[in-house]
């Protein structure tokens, strides 16, 4: 990466341009981080760039970016620049092509505002951002509340970089974005997703909800969590909903996104008391849980597939604390789900996080190691055989096809033959055939 990098740099500098690496890999850099990208910044315009790289695409021309593709890897090359007024909260109206001084200081934060010449191993600073990575500290370039107004996810994104880097966010900074926090909604769902994602599946989780919530931006972009806060899963806890929710996140090690907004959603919309004050039953609530969820992960502009993993996780959770109970087929059944590791880590956070024992933790995993040659076995019949018997495609089919399943599951049935003993007794035709 760092070869293709070089080569870059220094064709532009062959032809006359400036070009020095910037942003965030220079930041990790000099935090000795693994960089996961080089970007560079330059003299040359978009067409300038896009005429000495053959292989390379205009994706933000319009804003002087080219993506330039180097040995298999793709690098962001931009044009130095000022930006003119951000009338939407996110993007500028139009910019000015400029020199490096002035692309610095329209940047965000003073730690993301640095370049470094590979060539001459040199660092170039015009906003102090050596050191605030120092003192490490977050603080933007500028007035904050110019650069906030200007890009309103900044406020997340500081957030994120505190959380993620163990920095601290400098008191002017903190003022401006709780002043701000409800102009957070003038972004995007998704970029706002995006942001969440980095902060939940980040190594301060847990931290990240409590500065959400503490910034006043927690109750604008996610109104159902901070409900949480105040709401006491049962009276007398020491602790309320929103609590033991960060508590689960912070016992989370680098989980897949659907297992971090699992453990942020697993109590979501889900009030353990009714108005009346009487205890609601637990799978009700859930059901409520898991439906919210949903309704959040649309507005998030999830993918589909998902919203379906998240909500799946949220539904399941209850399940685990019946699993002593259940009969063979239904422990078989979860135990065999998608993504099966996840529902047993979130149930496993959720029982630590709280305070109960993991007795159903050891459990599951006592039996994925008893039942492993029995979990992934294939159906013994399938609709095609339920044709062949004379019955008609429709609903019946999944209740014909469980019923069966269950019963392979639970070792009453061994084979194929059985199977279709079986359904002819228990599932006659209807008279008309």
């Amino acid at each position: 990466m760092i070869k293709a990098a070089q080569r870059i740099v220094i064709k532009l500098r062959q032809h006359g341009h400036e070009a020095l690496y910037a942003g965030g890999w220079v930041r990790d850099f000099l935090l000795d981080r693994k960089p996961k990208d080089i970007d560079i910044a330059t003299s040359a315009h978009p067409e300038e760039v896009l005429k000495l790289f053959p292989h390379s695409t205009g994706i933000g021309s319009r804003f002087g970016v080219v993506q330039v593709r180097m040995y298999g890897h793709a690098y962001e090359v931009a044009t130095f620049r000022s930006d003119a007024a951000y009338h939407d909260g996110r993007h500028p109206s139009s910019v000015t092509f400029s020199g490096p001084k002035q692309d610095a200081r329209r940047r965000d934060f003073t730690i993301n505002g640095l370049f470094y010449d590979p060539e001459a191993g040199r660092l170039i600073d015009y906003v102090k951002g050596r050191a605030d990575i120092k003192n490490r500290k977050i603080r933007t370039i500028g007035d904050p509340y110019e650069r906030f107004h200007e890009d309103k996810l900044r406020m997340m994104r500081a957030v994120r970089f505190s959380c993620n880097l163990g920095f601290r966010i400098t008191a002017e900074t903190w003022k401006a974005i709780r002043e701000l926090a409800p102009a957070i909604l003038q972004v995007s769902g998704e970029r706002i997703r995006d942001e969440l994602t980095g902060i939940l599946t980040g190594p301060e989780a847990g931290l990240g909800l409590e500065m959400l919530h503490e910034s006043g931006l927690l109750e604008h972009i996610l109104p159902e969590v901070e409900a949480m806060r105040g709401v006491l899963p049962c009276p007398g806890s020491r602790y309320d909903m929103l609590q033991l929710t960060r508590t689960a996140l912070s016992l989370l090690r680098n989980p897949s996104v659907e297992l971090a907004f699992g453990a942020l959603l697993h109590q979501v919309g889900s009030l353990p008391v009714s108005p009346a004050g009487a205890p609601v039953p637990f799978d009700e609530y859930a059901e409520t849980g898991w439906k919210t969820a949903e309704k959040i992960g649309r507005r998030l502009r999830m993918p589909g597939n998902e919203i379906k993993r998240v909500t799946d996780l949220v539904r399941t959770q209850p399940h685990f604390f019946k699993v002593k109970e259940m009969k063979g087929s239904a422990l078989k059944r979860l135990l065999r789900k998608r993504n099966f590791t996840d529902h047993l880590e979130l149930h496993r956070v959720i029982a630590l996080g709280s305070g109960r024992p993991l007795d159903c933790y050891r459990f599951c995993r006592k039996k994925l190691k008893e039942y492993a040659d029995q979990l992934h076995t294939p159906p013994l019949i399938t609709g095609e055989d339920l044709i062949a018997l004379g019955h008609e495609p429709g609903p019946v089919f999944k209740k014909i096809l469980r019923a069966v399943e269950d019963l392979q599951l639970d070792g009453v049935l061994s084979n194929r033959k059985e199977a279709i003993q079986h359904v002819v007794k228990a599932f006659p035709r209807s008279p008309h055939h």
